[in-house]
């Protein structure tokens, strides 16, 4: 499973293994922190406390901890900006975050961080329909028709399901390729997901 944001400076993606990695970045506060530093890039903590609208004591706490576990590092001094010598700037070091399933499923922790992590990524969605519902007014009709959540159940097998994700996360990487110079893009949230269940639910 991915968890990915588009980055200004993509860098390689990071595959979760250990428990303790994938539950200290699930927590609500850390992950839309990530979510801020791999699409606006660097970033302080007065900053991101300000996008987030919280306490810069509590950013500086949790982008400590998610240095801690190799997700943010801090970001070369850039010459020709002006800050306090202290203050320092903070940058995803990853593209995505991934995990394998059956791996972390093979302990009780790490059963837990992945499910901690499935109900971010489920927040995420929501918080993105209740904005697009209050927010699709200012939007072009274009906009309007694109967006939407689909709602689909069909029988795969193991195999053709692994296929799909290869397929869709291939196709997506060409899309963002070939836009990245398009004026008319705008950040797009997209959230999939599949699961296998019980002919009789």
């Amino acid at each position: 499973m991915v968890y990915r944001e588009p980055m200004t400076d993509p860098q390689q993606d990071r595959h979760v293994t250990d428990p303790a990695d994938l539950k200290a970045v699930a927590h609500p506060l850390r992950v839309r922190m990530l979510a801020l530093l791999r699409r606006h890039g660097p970033a302080t903590a007065t900053e991101l406390a300000r996008r987030l609208d919280t306490e810069t004591g509590s950013t500086s706490y949790h982008l400590r901890i998610l240095a801690k576990h190799g997700f943010v590092a801090e970001a070369p001094a850039d010459p020709q900006e002006r800050r306090h010598p202290r203050e320092r700037r903070w940058a995803a070091v990853h593209r995505t975050t991934g995990w394998s399933n059956t791996q972390l499923a093979a302990t009780d922790a790490g059963r837990e961080a992945a499910a901690m992590m499935r109900r971010r990524q489920v927040e995420v969605l929501i918080g993105d329909v209740e904005r697009f519902e209050a927010e699709q007014d200012r939007l072009t009709p274009a906009w309007v028709e694109a967006a939407g959540i689909g709602d689909l159940q069909v029988r795969l097998t193991e195999t053709s399901l692994s296929e799909l994700w290869d397929r869709f996360y291939a196709h997506l990487d060409e899309l963002r390729a070939r836009d990245t110079d398009d004026p008319a893009t705008a950040v797009v949230s997209i959230v999939v997901a599949g699961f296998p269940r019980a002919a009789d639910r």
